[in-house]
């Protein structure tokens, strides 16, 4: 069966937003271009990863000697994008990631894959499989200063959640924080 790809070339809008309260909050990566929006769950820390490694190459792009992409070394003012998520409407629970460069387009490629059930029950070949259950995958492109803006905002999401216990590291609950010093 053909994986359905949930493509953005030239996106209007590319962010990650939260929906619920710190400590409860469910990450997605939102994608819109004209009226197609698509939505997938992340966990906090694949958030912060993407934006730390989008960083790195957009940096890494700076210190090639000849490159003729002007990469901005932070984000331009009107690619700033602190607007709420759109309507959300979760298409996968995001599993595997890649991310990677392409030359030719001066873009920053983003591909997700949702997170695969594999039980023992698989090997079974049963005939009521259900036919709904297309594989599916989202690619998006994004210019670099889109990918600057992303990078941002993603790591200021990531950093509003619960703040950390200056002794332990720990997330400290609205509710109170009982520390675990490690032992010395």
């Amino acid at each position: 069966m053909p994986t359905l790809v949930h493509e953005f070339a030239w996106p209007d809008r590319v962010v990650v937003g939260t929906i619920g309260l710190p400590g409860a909050r469910t990450f997605y990566l939102q994608v819109r271009a004209g009226t197609q929006i698509v939505s997938i769950a992340l966990e906090k820390q694949q958030s912060a990863l993407l934006a730390e490694k989008i960083d790195e190459i957009l940096d890494q792009l700076l210190t090639v000697e000849g490159n003729p992409h002007s990469v901005p070394t932070s984000t331009p003012i009107e690619l700033v994008d602190n607007d709420q998520l759109e309507a959300v409407q979760e298409q996968f629970r995001a599993g595997a990631m890649s991310l990677g460069w392409d030359p030719t387009t001066a873009q920053v490629v983003i591909e997700a894959y949702p997170i695969t059930d594999v039980d023992a029950d698989d090997n079974d070949d049963s005939l009521d499989e259900d036919d709904d259950d297309v594989p599916e995958m989202l690619l998006v492109r994004m210019p670099v200063g889109t990918a600057r803006a992303f990078a941002k905002r993603t790591r200021e999401v990531v950093g509003a959640g619960r703040p950390a216990c200056p002794l332990c590291g720990h997330p400290i609950d609205a509710d109170g924080h009982i520390c675990t010093l490690p032992e010395v």
